[in-house]
């Protein structure tokens, strides 16, 4: 009972700030659809970045109500994406041998010096429900929660705001997840929204990669738009089409540097968007759309232009007679495009960044530095 009402709280607080939102302890109901400008990207980021938590929120608890006895789920920072070096945030889940459900959360214990949680962080994860490390028998220096299967609800939303709020993950793309039993071997679990099922040594080796092979593949005249798009996209990546991160828009993401980057497939007209929201929480000035149009005229492709307080780049590609070459040069243009002028108009302008939480605006006028563009500009 205790739980339960911990739990209503907890989904109360989060209904009143817009937050992760839940219905009752055990089921998420599906979320609103999100109100999109499919002619224009002109989408609410924000409200995009909270749906892919709350769909990753609803796919935990589903998994956790049907983890079965001896299994592990690790849920993971990738160190790699988050530029957190060394550092291993991450949250392990098992369904134990008496049925409930047990999850352990790293301390300061298990963290290198600069990366250590400061005294709010710690109080934070407290308010959140975990136990301190030593607590809970079999804890060791974890952070930990046991609950039953029922509460499978609660426990998804503990979990995800630990890794949100408390660990810093910016999107559950930068979340890595693998499920092991006893003897470290892999099992298969639902996927957990758009966060990258961690690959296997045989997943590795069998990535597909656009050489000769994989364009003869493209030549099926049976293979939709999407499907082409996906064979393109993780060619790219390095990946498997199905380990593609696709939020509930559709929308394929990838991670470059502190910039987010994002493939739309459009019907009408037939189009392939490459789009990144470059710069958020930034007012609209004079000089900054001097500075866009200027650099708009200095790309080989695409365009920059600014909307609902968010600088956008976007590279679009047609649909139809589609031609994986200009996919994949869009793709590299944008990716490498978006990294670096999120870090020159913040230099110039202030605002966020999509992956750097203490970004502030601007405090006085800079003049823009230096900066080599290499091919983007």
């Amino acid at each position: 009972m205790a739980d339960a009402m911990a739990f209503r709280d907890l989904a109360s607080r989060d209904q009143a700030s817009g937050d992760l939102e839940v219905t009752d302890t055990t089921t998420f109901d599906a979320a609103d659809s999100l109100l999109l400008d499919d002619i224009s990207v002109v989408s609410d980021l924000k409200t995009k970045v909270t749906e892919a938590w709350h769909e990753f929120a609803r796919a935990l608890a589903i998994v956790i109500q049907n983890l079965e006895r001896g299994i592990n789920v690790d849920l993971t920072l990738d160190p790699t994406a988050s530029g957190t070096g060394q550092a291993v945030y991450e949250v392990s889940i098992q369904r134990n041998v008496d049925g409930r459900v047990g999850a352990l959360a790293v301390s300061n214990a298990g963290l290198p010096e600069g990366h250590r949680l400061d005294r709010n962080a710690v109080a934070e994860m407290i308010i959140l429900g975990w136990s301190p490390p030593g607590v809970v028998e079999g804890s060791g220096r974890d952070f930990a929660m046991v609950g039953a299967t029922a509460d499978a609800a609660r426990i998804a939303v503990t979990i995800t705001k630990t890794l949100r709020d408390v660990y810093g993950a910016p999107h559950p793309a930068f979340l890595t997840y693998t499920a092991h039993d006893a003897d470290e071997v892999d099992v298969t679990v639902a996927a957990l929204g758009t966060a990258r099922a961690r690959s296997t040594k045989q997943a590795e080796m069998e990535y597909l990669r656009l050489d000769e092979d994989g364009f003869a593949a493209l030549e099926d005249p049976q293979l939709t738009l999407t499907e082409r798009v996906a064979i393109v996209v993780a060619g790219v990546q390095r990946t498997t089409p199905d380990q593609l991160q696709v939020d509930s828009d559709g929308d394929i993401g990838i991670r470059s540097g502190s910039a987010m980057v994002f493939v739309r497939i459009r019907e009408n007209p037939s189009l392939v968007d490459v789009f990144s929201p470059v710069l958020t929480e930034i007012e609209a000035s004079e000089k900054l759309y001097g500075k866009l149009s200027d650099l708009t005229t200095k790309m080989p492709i695409g365009r920059l232009y600014f909307a609902n307080k968010t600088v956008w780049a976007s590279v679009p590609v047609f649909g139809r007679d589609f031609q994986a070459t200009h996919l994949m040069l869009a793709v590299q243009v944008m990716t490498g495009l978006a990294d670096e002028l999120d870090d020159r108009l913040h230099g110039e302008f202030g605002g966020k960044r999509f992956f750097v939480e203490s970004d502030t605006p601007a405090t006085a006028e800079v003049e823009a530095a230096d900066v080599r563009t290499g091919m983007y500009l």
